[in-house]
């Protein structure tokens, strides 16, 4: 007994310090659905193994097609919609997060001023809380409150214009709106107009003005439609759902201005089938990009040069119909692919020297899964 009572007794007066306990990865799974089968799935993430172990369902979110949650990973928000691209707007939910246990608990909920609302992106302070309206093409922002909770919307842009692949592109499409890295400028991918709008952030005003120039143009018929960062800070890449690529261009922290440097097929070049892609990701090493492909049911593998550029090393399977969104865990060493008609969420190990994939263990069974948010 004397060696424990010394123990404690050093834990006491500071002079032993507890070993620290790692947690495990909190991820939180939407289920796009109307009614009750709408939910937002929370598991834990062992970072060895891969394996997903279910933690909680919060419902009473309908429709929750894309979620973000804070930097500081106290609040996460949420598309809430009774009725997906209808012709009522939509919503976003702010909720607490409870912890590592996986519930949510609804603040409150602010009108989109949009349908399809279709992205989300919260700033580095956690002020300002920005959404994409696909259907109605445009974007908005909104103050976050001291408690986490919404106020009413503090920008509303209306985005207009067309594009040359007929009827998709017919008017504007915003499908992303994302903060830089510096906080300073926030970038919409519009797939219906081929345009990557440009807008000044105030995040202690959660106000956003025109930028100069206010848009880079997309490859024509293009249709960009989600876009990410390199960690670095120097480029940014799109990828285009109708044209099955991605496009690398330099940025310019100074001015906001994005130049665009390359394009790049997500496709085999034997493929004659329709496919669309939907999101990418980037390993924080920037060494490696992942794009996910609608059809063509895969996901292309690509590295990254020093200056950016592109080259493809692989196309492998996603597992499931419709890879609709990823997520790295555990460091860049584990890549979660969404595959939303599939109704599978599959998990892959990303090979650090090569970025090969390898799938870990068989798919986790999940209710039309459309985004997928890590908490490490």
């Amino acid at each position: 007994m004397r060696p424990l009572c010394s123990l404690l007794i050093a834990l006491f007066l500071g002079n032993v310090m507890p070993v620290a306990q790692t947690a495990e990865p909190l991820v939180f799974i939407s289920a796009f659905a109307p009614g009750t089968n709408g939910a937002i799935l929370a598991f834990q993430l062992n970072p060895t193994t891969g394996v997903l172990k279910p933690l909680h369902r919060t419902e009473g979110v309908e429709n929750p097609f894309f979620m973000v949650v804070s930097r500081d990973q106290k609040f996460l928000y949420s598309i809430h919609a009774k009725s997906f691209g209808g012709k009522e707007p939509e919503h976003v939910a702010a909720y607490a997060i409870e912890g590592r246990t996986g519930r949510l608990k609804l603040l409150n909920r602010q009108s989109t001023r949009g349908t399809a609302s279709c992205y989300l992106d919260v700033d580095a302070t956690g002020k300002t809380v920005l959404v994409a309206n696909y259907t109605t093409g445009n974007v908005a922002s909104f103050p976050v409150q001291a408690d986490g909770s919404l106020g009413e919307s503090a920008s509303f842009f209306q985005h207009s214009g067309s594009s040359v692949d007929l009827p998709r592109q017919k008017g504007p499409n915003a499908h992303s709106f994302v903060v830089s890295p510096d906080n300073r400028f926030a970038f919409a991918a519009d797939l219906g107009i081929d345009k990557i709008m440009s807008y000044r952030l105030d995040a202690t005003t959660a106000k956003l003005t025109p930028n100069e120039p206010a848009f880079a143009k997309a490859p024509p018929g293009a249709g960009p439609r989600h876009l990410i960062f390199h960690p670095n800070g120097k480029h940014v890449y799109v990828i285009n759902e109708l044209k099955n690529s991605v496009t690398m261009f330099d940025y310019v922290t100074t001015t906001g201005t994005l130049t665009e440097r390359q394009t790049i097929s997500t496709l085999p070049t034997d493929f004659s089938g329709k496919s669309y892609c939907a999101d990418l990701k980037i390993t924080p090493d920037g060494r490696f990009l992942y794009g996910t492909n609608r059809g063509h049911d895969s996901i292309a593998c690509y590295r990254l040069a020093d200056d950016g550029r592109l080259a493809l090393l692989s196309i492998e399977p996603s597992l499931g119909k419709g890879p609709q969104n990823l997520a790295l865990a555990a460091n860049g060493k584990l890549l979660l692919c969404a595959n939303m008609p599939g109704k599978n969420l599959a998990v892959f190990r990303i090979d650090a020297q090569t970025g090969a994939l390898k799938s870990v263990g068989e798919p986790v069974a999940v209710n039309s899964p459309s985004c997928i948010r890590v908490l490490p």
